[in-house]
């Protein structure tokens, strides 16, 4: 059945399914045809940025899978909005905000999606972007070996208080040797960021070229700094939503269509 956004209007192209792991069901947002492809929202849910970056994928030839982990799907992003939903995360048991070497224990649960995609889509296996809070998530997916194009999109956890917490990548000391493996294997991780995002400071990237190395780690890294070319504010945060700029030679719009093209890179072949 059609989607409804949280201000009633039909969300076009989407269907709600549900999907139940070890007795927890969510519902999922579905559309497109193709390999499969986890987008997992940023705060405060699904917005209208998110649906629309979500059409892209679509678009491009990819079957969204987009669960529905907090927020109101549809609702316009506000900042009273966002500070409602970043404090039901923040004490959440599912999510672990200032964990810098342990995973949400709602990853276990994304990743069983991430079977369930593959085993419904074929090939060679799935992508996965998170955004924001859920951006480190995709880390922790790469944890199954159906994930084949991991996404970081301004990973924002652990939030960033003392050095330690900056650096970090919100993976367990076991996720992080197997990501490395598999990164360093032939699986590699894309990033994204602005260079001034407090929220997703650069000691992160640093921490994943270091465990990563050159070839198991592409940055994209957008000069939000003052004075920047193309006037990006030093607030700059989302990437390809609420900071995309649709326009041919615009970092942001690079930004998307590199993300599309890693995708079918890494799931249109036997990668």
């Amino acid at each position: 059945m059609a989607a409804l956004m949280g201000d009633g209007v039909a969300l076009d192209g989407f269907e709600v399914t549900t999907f139940e792991h070890e007795g927890q069901p969510r519902t999922v947002y579905r559309a497109g045809e193709g390999p499969g492809v986890i987008i997992m929202h940023e705060i405060p849910g699904i917005t209208p940025e998110v649906a629309g970056f979500a059409r892209r994928v679509v678009g491009a030839g990819f079957s969204v899978y987009m669960p529905d982990m907090f927020g109101t799907p549809g609702k316009a992003l506000s900042l009273p909005y966002v500070a409602n939903q970043m404090a039901r995360a923040c004490i959440s048991r599912e999510f672990q905000v200032l964990a810098a070497h342990e995973a949400s224990p709602i990853t276990d649960w994304l990743r069983a999606l991430c079977r369930h995609a593959h085993a419904e889509q074929g090939g060679a296996g799935v992508g996965a972007i998170g955004m924001c809070l859920t951006g480190n998530f995709a880390l922790a997916l790469m944890v199954d070996e159906s994930v084949m194009a991991p996404v970081l999109s301004q990973p924002s956890l652990p939030f960033g208080l003392g050095s330690d917490r900056r650096a970090g990548l919100h993976l367990s000391p076991e996720q992080l040797d197997t990501v490395r493996r598999r990164a360093r294997g032939g699986c590699p991780v894309l990033g994204m960021r602005f260079t001034h995002d407090a929220l997703c400071p650069g000691e992160r990237f640093d921490t994943l070229r270091r465990e990563l190395g050159d070839e198991g780690f592409e940055a994209i890294e957008i000069d939000s700094g003052p004075g920047n070319p193309h006037g990006l504010s030093r607030m700059a945060h989302s990437v390809v939503t609420t900071e995309l700029v649709d326009e041919a030679g615009h970092p942001t719009r690079e930004a998307l269509d590199r993300v599309l093209g890693f995708f079918a890179e890494r799931l249109r072949t036997e990668a």
